[in-house]
């Protein structure tokens, strides 16, 4: 009886996938559409190369925070140079850029298309119309804390400056777009939304909100040491463009979970996948 339960011991660990042999990788990263994009492709394809992938969804904060101390290993959602500019400073010395996973990363202020106004500058005057509100996000991002400085840089005390999520966010915008009403929103590119909806952005005369930016990946220090296969496939990472990460967003807004998409996104991109891992 003995042997036969070891031997069975036996065959299940031998027929058990080899993740763990590999070693773990800890993702940390904000539950913002992009970054869950990024995120999950990169732990679907860590996966395929037999990595066990753990990743946590936590506020930008805790995010840089983690990373800095090595809790986790890698974020694929670093904005710089400016929206993530006080946490990358924090942190500098414990931390290594390694890649650019999308270039032409953009914050700002959105309105729907049929808005007449297109400068921040006009807010004031038309604070009535946008029922005296700004629509905002989680209040420890990066570009809430750029929209409070334009607040108070444009003067604009008709408005207020209003709490929420990504989620909260566009369902707002659904809304008002439904009915023709007029909404601004705190908004960034790529998202799916400026591909669902016709929508522009406000002109930022004074660059309060920042010029282009890019979506970046951090890794801990250390990690190429302990990890070199895994340091490799972040300074790999990167979608092909803008576009590609805009197409992985939207599938998560049409169906599926992200994972689901993710694995999906492997499949059809066989050949920016082999890129990442290094084939």
């Amino acid at each position: 009886m003995k042997k036969t339960l070891l031997t069975l011991i036996c065959l299940i660990f031998l027929a058990a996938p080899s993740m763990a042999a590999k070693g773990k990788v800890r993702i940390a990263y904000v539950e913002w559409d992009c970054a869950t994009a990024s995120t999950m492709t990169a732990k679907a394809a860590l996966e395929r190369m037999g990595y066990e992938v753990e990743t946590l969804p936590v506020a930008a904060a805790a995010m840089w925070q983690a990373l800095g101390t090595g809790d986790v290993d890698a974020m694929v959602t670093a904005w710089l140079p400016v929206t993530h500019a006080d946490y990358y400073e924090k942190v500098k010395d414990k931390v290594e850029k390694v890649s650019v996973v999308s270039g032409g990363a953009k914050l700002g202020w959105a309105v729907p298309a049929y808005v007449t106004i297109d400068s921040i500058e006009e807010l004031n005057a038309n604070a009535g119309k946008f029922d005296g509100k700004i629509i905002g996000i989680d209040p420890g991002a990066g570009l809430m804390k750029l929209s409070e400085q334009a607040m108070a840089d444009y003067g604009l005390n008709k408005l207020e400056l209003m709490e929420g999520s990504g989620a909260t966010m566009t369902a707002a915008l659904d809304t008002a777009i439904k009915n023709k009403k007029w909404l601004v929103v705190t908004a960034w590119s790529p998202h799916w939304m400026f591909g669902k909806w016709d929508l522009k952005y406000l002109k930022d005369p004074k660059g309060v909100l920042g010029a282009e930016e890019k979506i970046e990946a951090i890794v801990r220090k250390g990690l190429k040491e302990d990890m070199p296969e895994v340091h490799a496939f972040f300074a790999n990472f990167k979608w092909d463009s803008p576009a590609q990460l805009q197409t992985v967003m939207a599938w998560n807004q049409a169906g599926g979970t992200p994972e689901e998409n993710a694995q999906r996104f492997l499949t059809e991109h066989p050949d920016t996948v082999k890129g990442w891992m290094g084939k």
